[in-house]
Formats: structure tokens, sequence, C-alpha cells
């Protein structure tokens, strides 16, 4: 099982980013056999392309049992929204690759298994980076700062509030394979600007300044954070390109800020932060 995770700077242009984990959770169910296929079953998304799972199993067996012509049965079910910005594909490749390992009894450094998923989110076209920032809070909870370049965790953290987080989940998704890279890349200046106030632990300005710059590049509304920041939110922006906004609001004005906050084309969910505690 793994968690969701909202974005505070996306590696998009520099490589560079930060995520945060949430507890919205992927199950993934592996059984090992000796078919030597690999039938996948993406329980309320019959539709959705398999191969990112499929990859993933693949690369675990090839990896830890190379010399076994293994097949596996693979079932997945999650309560995190799809091509939302919520990272559901790298909390699928997480728990894909943790269920693959437990079904082999094979302990490996998580850094290795978190790898495999960026590798085969690449090969998928899912994400230009392999969003190893998104995988490694995922993994490990808490806020991760990292170098998806180099595929190297610079900094772990949390935020120095107990905030609950409040996702405006719009009806519309966005597919990786649609976004105008050449128009993010034109904000890379401000976008590094950010990435340094993440470093210096300056969060909640980062996410903002960040949400700013995917929004102005992909022409998204940013009326959803901008009501929630009226009605009392410490940060609201979307998450990775969007079309999710993702709302920090202190614990304890939780109720009161949903009293007066209006949402319109899309669901509110209230989760938890996910800092890695279990």
């Amino acid at each position: 099982m793994a968690r969701a995770s909202g974005s505070i700077i996306n590696a998009i242009v520099s490589g560079k980013g930060g995520s945060f984990g949430m507890d919205l959770k992927t199950w993934a169910d592996v059984e090992i056999n000796d078919s030597g296929r690999i039938d996948i079953v993406i329980e309320g998304n019959d539709f959705e392309d398999k191969y990112l799972v499929h990859r993933c199993v693949s690369q675990v067996l090839d990896t830890y049992s190379p010399q076994e012509m293994y097949g596996a049965k693979v079932i997945t079910r999650s309560d995190i929204p799809m091509s939302r910005g919520l990272k559901s594909s790298s909390a699928a490749a997480n728990a894909v690759i943790m269920a693959t390992l437990d079904a082999l009894d094979v302990d490996v450094d998580p850094f290795d298994a978190i790898k495999i998923g960026t590798k085969a989110s690449r090969d998928a076209g899912l994400s230009k980076t392999g969003a190893f920032d998104d995988a490694c809070a995922s993994w490990f909870g808490g806020i991760c700062i990292t170098d998806n370049s180099t595929e190297s965790l610079l900094k772990r953290g949390r935020f120095n509030q107990n905030y609950r987080i409040i996702i405006h989940v719009p009806t519309q998704k966005v597919r990786k394979r649609d976004i105008p890279l050449h128009r993010i890349s034109a904000w890379s200046e401000l976008m590094e600007l950010a990435f340094g106030m993440a470093f210096t632990r300056d969060y909640l300005r980062a996410m903002m300044l960040n949400s700013l710059c995917i929004s102005a590049a992909l022409d998204l509304d940013q009326e959803v954070a901008m009501n929630a920041l009226v009605h009392g939110a410490a940060a609201a922006g979307f998450t990775g390109t969007g079309p999710s906004t993702v709302i920090l609001v202190k614990e304890n004005r939780v109720d009161d800020f949903l009293n007066l906050f209006e949402c319109r084309n899309g669901d509110l969910r209230v989760v938890d932060l996910y800092n890695g505690e279990d």
C-alpha cells in the first residue's frame, strides 16, 4: 500500500522538485505463479493503461528472480483520483513494487525499489523526470525535496503546523502527454526561486509561487485557491500540473473553513497529511 502526494515544487522544468505525503491510498495484491504471464486488474478503472503496473512487476521479477520464469496476478485498487495531479501513478508504482517484493519475500533498499518505479514511469511516458520527488513523498511521507535528475533525496521535513488538507478535485482530467512543456519552461526562473524557498523550508510560499507559475503556463483558473486563501487557508495551489487544488488549513479551523468555503465544478476531499509514522 502506498499514499498520494501533493506538490510543493514541480520538477518538470529543472528536475528539482518537492512533494508532501497525503493519506489517500493505493493498494496492490500480487500473487506469483509459474505462468510466465502478468495478468492485471485495476479495480474501478478497467480501461486505464496497464503498462506502468506491468513494467513495475516485470522489472522486479527480472531483477530479483532472473533465473525463474515467473508470472503474476496483480489486483490494484485506489481512492486516489487519477490524472488529477495527486500522484496516482507514483502511488501505484510504489504499491505494486512493494507487493511484488513481498510476494517474492525479498527485502531491498527503499531507494532501489523507488527507482524501479521512476524508471517505469519514464518508460510509460507518465513523467519526464520519473517523479522521484512524488515517489519519495509517497513512500516515506513528510516533505521530500529532491533532485530528480540524479534521483537524490536532498532534504526531508515537515510542515511546522498541524494542518489538514482539503483537496478540490474537478471533474476534468489532465493527461501528462498533453502538457505543453515549452510554456512551463518559460517560467523557469520563478520556479527556481520557488525551489530555493522550499529548500530553506519556506514551504507555503514556495507552494503558492509554484502554483502561480503552473496556472499562468497552462491557463488554469486560480479561483479555487484564491477563494481558499480569502477564507483563511494557510496555503493553496495546484498540485502537479493540475487540475486539483490542495489547500492547507490549520486543524482547529477546518470546520469553520468548510462552513464558509464554496465549492464549484468538483468535489472536496478532506484528508490527513502522511508523515510516515506507520
